[in-house]
């Protein structure tokens, strides 16, 4: 079966006066059809930055300055930003963290459901309404035919990511990148959004890239979880598997940093340190002056990832081919 979204060796620097900065560097992940597939890290790790560079928004000066980013066998990452526009919307649905900045106030959520699809679509302005509504209704908008005239400041943050899912859905792409999607939201309507997010994406057939910084969130909702550091891939895997048992010692301690119900120790992990500056990311592997288990090629040699079980880690500990207890 052909990925939906495959990026391979991805690098996203900056050119700055102090010279260039590697936001990215040489990440390869693939999402298959109505897989999700969360990337998780703590900020700053290049979540968003892989995000922005699979839609073609990345803020100048940033730039792709290597590798690949193919939708459904079609490279993309080299296409013309006239292109690249007619893709983001129809093949690529996007969900942002403040629903806010996604709507735009001076028009009703009709009209801006209604313009997305007639853009992508051959629609008649009728028949676009009424696929407004449907979709209104899929994502659970109460009395969606009068709703749909309201204005996004008469919707509450919960109705108006809702609103945003239902954009993104609209023209039925074929991979969404859902960037933080419920970190504005209190718990119970993020455990509804996920929830929808992830019936949909069953639904339709839809690969999802979620990018969050919540465990929580990737537990209740990923198939696979990407564990980013410092611009890198750190392991991937299964969901259950990373979680339940974390192979990379950067894995372990954000595992250790969750509180757990039945915990029988009084004190939570906690990893020492924090994650380095784009300008002074340490030889090696990027995490060796946190690490708790690091040895003398760790700070020499940046590991690649290595088949390890069912997941891919990067880490030196599992270069002899024998598994070390994790």
């Amino acid at each position: 079966m052909t990925a939906v979204l495959s990026v391979r060796d991805l690098v996203v620097q900056f050119p700055t006066r102090r010279g260039v900065l590697t936001a990215v560097d040489r990440i390869s992940f693939d999402i298959a059809p109505g897989e999700v597939v969360g990337v998780v890290g703590e900020s700053g790790a290049g979540k968003s930055m892989t995000g922005a560079a699979v839609i073609g928004l990345l803020e100048p000066p940033g730039r792709i300055a290597g590798g690949e980013i193919w939708l459904k066998g079609e490279r993309i990452d080299n296409l013309a930003p006239e292109a690249m526009r007619k893709i983001r919307g129809k093949r690529i649905g996007m969900v942002f963290q403040d629903p806010l900045t996604s709507l735009n106030p001076l028009y009703t959520v009709g009209e801006q459901l209604m313009e997305t699809i007639q853009t992508h679509t051959r629609l008649t302005t009728a028949q676009a309404r009424a696929r407004a509504i449907d979709l209104l209704t899929e994502v659970g908008i109460p009395a969606p035919e009068k709703r749909i005239d309201a204005y996004p400041h008469q919707f509450s943050g919960g109705m108006r990511q809702r609103v945003v899912l239902a954009l993104a859905l609209c023209a039925e792409p074929e991979l969404v990148i859902a960037d933080e999607p419920t970190t504005a939201l209190d718990v119970s309507v993020q455990a509804q959004i996920i929830t929808l997010l992830k019936n949909l994406c069953k639904e339709h057939g839809t690969a999802v890239m979620l990018i969050t910084h919540d465990m929580g969130v990737i537990a209740e909702t990923a198939d696979r979880v990407a564990v980013m550091y410092a611009g890198r891939i750190a392991e991937i895997g299964p969901v259950q598997d990373v979680i339940k048992r974390a192979r990379h010692p950067y894995t372990e301690g954000l595992m250790g940093s969750i509180p757990s119900l039945d915990a029988t120790s009084d004190r939570l992990v906690q990893i020492p340190g924090s994650m380095p500056r784009l300008t002074a990311i340490p030889q090696g592997c990027a995490f060796n002056p946190r690490c708790p288990k690091v040895f003398d090629r760790c700070r020499i040699e940046r590991p690649e990832p290595m088949a390890v079980g069912g997941s891919q880690v990067a880490c030196w500990l599992y270069a002899s081919g024998e598994e070390k207890a994790a």
